[in-house]
């Protein structure tokens, strides 16, 4: 084994909550990083690693990209000004990106979906979401099918020597 924990990546980044299932129900077509908004608790509530966006997706707003439904918890050793667990965050997306996201939801049908929460190397926490649109049951169940039969060879590969 190389040492690295289970949750870091190669690039130096913390990886906080990830959403398996948005890869499995969507068919990813870009992949995009954003900043978030967020108050001094949420991030310390981050820090001990308590976050969920399994039911979380991303909306697009007048005013930019917003994230809503994501579960940061409240932070244990916070006082009265602790956040509120559920509340939208505003991602921080240039106007360009943000243009080009809403076209996307409102004319071709795709949603926005958050796929990994994690501090990058200079400890900043950011959102990867993805431009996806839904698999259907067929589709989903191919991929499957895919997957499962590249482990299938790899396994054989590493077996045979």
């Amino acid at each position: 084994m190389s040492g690295k924990s289970k949750n870091k990546k190669d690039d130096g980044s913390k990886t906080i909550a990830e959403n398996r299932r948005a890869r499995r129900e969507y068919e990813i077509e870009d992949v995009i990083e954003a900043g978030l908004v967020l108050t001094g608790t949420e991030v310390k509530a981050l820090r001990e690693g308590h976050a969920t966006i399994r039911e979380a997706y991303a909306s697009p707003e007048n005013d930019g990209v917003w994230l809503i439904n994501a579960n940061i918890p409240e932070y244990s050793a916070g006082n009265r000004e602790n956040h509120e667990p559920k509340r939208p965050r505003k991602l921080l997306l240039s106007k360009r990106e943000i243009a080009r996201l809403s076209q996307a939801v409102e004319r071709k049908g795709y949603t926005i979906a958050p796929l990994r929460l994690y501090f990058n190397d200079r400890g900043i926490a950011k959102l990867e979401i993805g431009l996806a649109h839904g698999r259907k049951m067929h589709d989903k169940r191919a991929v499957e099918k895919d997957r499962d039969w590249s482990r299938q060879q790899q396994r054989l590969l590493r077996d045979r020597g």
